[in-house]
């Protein structure tokens, strides 16, 4: 149970906020000796994500490295049916 618990704290879900919230909650997980971080997103937040990857890479741990980078199309149910979604994950290591 507590691993599972752990490795959702490695994952950052990209939303509505400022892209630089999410930089921060990123160097923040891996400045508390985090190794690998997941950064997630779908839809139109998928370039957000990309941005939030990049950034942390390049202005504030340039160390980081590109673990693993998996994309892929989820199919969500709604009122109209079903419809089909874009999803990244990055994982991002030290």
């Amino acid at each position: 149970m507590e691993r599972t618990t752990m490795a959702e704290e490695n994952v950052i879900f990209v939303g509505k906020k400022p892209t630089m919230n999410y930089v921060l909650a990123v160097v923040t997980q891996f400045n508390n000796n985090i190794d690998k971080i997941v950064i997630k997103a779908r839809g139109k937040t998928i370039s957000k994500a990309v941005d939030i990857a990049e950034i942390t890479k390049h202005k504030f741990i340039p160390e980081a490295k590109y673990a693993n980078i998996n994309i892929e199309t989820e199919v969500l149910r709604g009122e109209r049916g079903d419809s089909n979604v874009s999803s990244i994950e990055i994982t991002l290591t030290r």
